[in-house]
């Protein structure tokens, strides 16, 4: 079967399969739910366009909807964020189109959005609300044949709120990101792991006894600030708000505002999903040889723009994805990953067991919206608990870890107010 893609390179298929069957052996919970859309075919005939990180993990996700019947279509939903070798094999091997190369700039990364929304989908899955977003703005007419749509991340939920909350959302969405099992492990554990990564594939820097400054307290930035305390840095939160800034105390950290922290850190991360939270006034007063970058969806949160203002002459790349701008008084500041998610730019992004619950809850989803969409109105919903639960109870069962359950008498004395002491 013939079928348009846009990709970097088709030889590279091979390489691509193997990088996602390893992925598929850390993804036992995604590989039950696929066992079962391969007999149920839930998602039969439905049409959809998946703007995702394309990954080997995404690719496994991508191949469960496939098989339960979906014709899908998938784009990236970052220009730094594509593995080619799986791209090309998501073409080659399992006749998927892909439109999504690693290194795009913004004109394709919008071509390949716009490839997406000419397959006509009638479910969309986001990871930042691009594609909702522009469909919404260019492709009103679209819009009834729309199901419903899913979305990933914390800031495509933030954006969809917004829009919800202004009466311009037309379509119900599903917040995968609000699923416990997706933003307690995958932001938490999974964000936490790979944003380190990330900054030592690029850097090759010894982050016992720096300073690192994490910008934020939310679900990423916790576990950016308890991986880098586990590899021995000295680790200094700034927050906006009272309670996670609470919160950061109490587990340990020390916190400051942001123009204090910026004299002390050597590594400044970002995870806030807000915009320009590594400004210039905090720049300026930095260390010389500081190195900042982001692990939030969009790289708004670093003012580059008025950073290479501050420049003499266009940054340097000292290293793969390490950019050095140079201040006028002479000052150099280091950029990982042109200010993107620097976990997925300079490194592979969460781990495959992590994205097993992740995805779970997106393939459910997506089977969730297909058969309830018409109980929903045009607002942003949590996937349904008992969904999560299971999603939960298969993750332990895959690890090899039993729980207890309640006896008859627990659950009775839970269920009732009249006995107390």
């Amino acid at each position: 079967m013939a079928i348009n893609y846009d990709i970097k390179d088709p030889s590279l298929a091979e390489g691509g399969r193997y990088k996602i069957e390893w992925a598929a052996r850390e993804m036992p919970v995604l590989r039950l739910i696929r066992e079962r859309f391969k007999k149920e075919q839930p998602l039969k005939g439905v049409r959809m366009s998946a703007c995702l990180h394309v990954t080997s993990e995404t690719a496994n996700l991508a191949q469960t909807l496939q098989i339960g019947g979906a014709d899908l279509v998938v784009v990236a939903s970052n220009p730094l964020s594509t593995q080619d070798d799986v791209a090309a094999s998501l073409v080659m091997h399992d006749e998927i189109p892909v439109y999504a190369i690693k290194g795009e700039d913004d004109k394709t990364y919008y071509q390949h959005i716009e490839a997406a929304l000419a397959h006509k989908p009638n479910i969309t899955m986001d990871d930042g609300a691009d594609l909702v977003s522009e469909l919404h703005k260019g492709h009103a007419d679209q819009i009834p044949d729309i199901i419903g749509g899913t979305e990933e991340t914390t800031t495509g939920v933030i954006r969809l709120k917004a829009m919800a909350a202004e009466g311009a959302l037309k379509f119900p969405v599903l917040a995968v990101n609000d699923s416990l099992t997706k933003h307690l492990f995958d932001n938490r554990y999974g964000t936490g792991q790979s944003t380190l990564d990330g900054i030592i594939r690029a850097t090759n820097i010894l982050l016992a006894g720096k300073t690192v400054v994490v910008i934020g307290y939310g679900w990423c930035s916790r576990g950016i600030a308890m991986r880098a305390k586990g590899h021995g840095a000295h680790v200094i939160v700034t927050e906006v708000d009272a309670l996670k800034a609470l919160e950061a105390v109490m587990d340990g950290f020390q916190v400051m505002p942001m123009m204090d922290a910026a004299t002390r850190g050597d590594i400044f991360v970002s995870a806030t999903g807000d915009i320009h939270v590594i400004d210039t006034h905090h720049m300026e007063v930095m260390k010389d040889g500081a190195i900042v970058c982001n692990s939030g969806h969009f790289n708004v949160e670093i003012n580059l723009k008025g950073l290479q203002a501050m420049c003499q002459g266009d940054p340097t790349l000292v290293r793969p994805f390490v950019e050095q701008y140079t201040m006028k008084n002479g000052k150099r500041i280091h950029v990982l990953g042109e200010g993107r998610l620097i976990n997925l730019a300079a490194a592979e992004g969460h781990p495959a067991s992590v994205m097993d619950m992740s995805f779970a809850n997106q393939a459910l989803a997506a089977e969730y919206m297909f058969n309830n969409a018409k109980e929903l109105t045009n607002q942003v919903y949590a996937l349904p608990a008992d969904l999560d639960m299971e999603i939960a109870r298969l993750k332990l069962a895959a690890m090899g870890t039993q729980i207890d359950t309640l006896t008859e008498e627990q659950a009775n004395y839970l269920s009732q107010w009249q006995e107390g002491t």
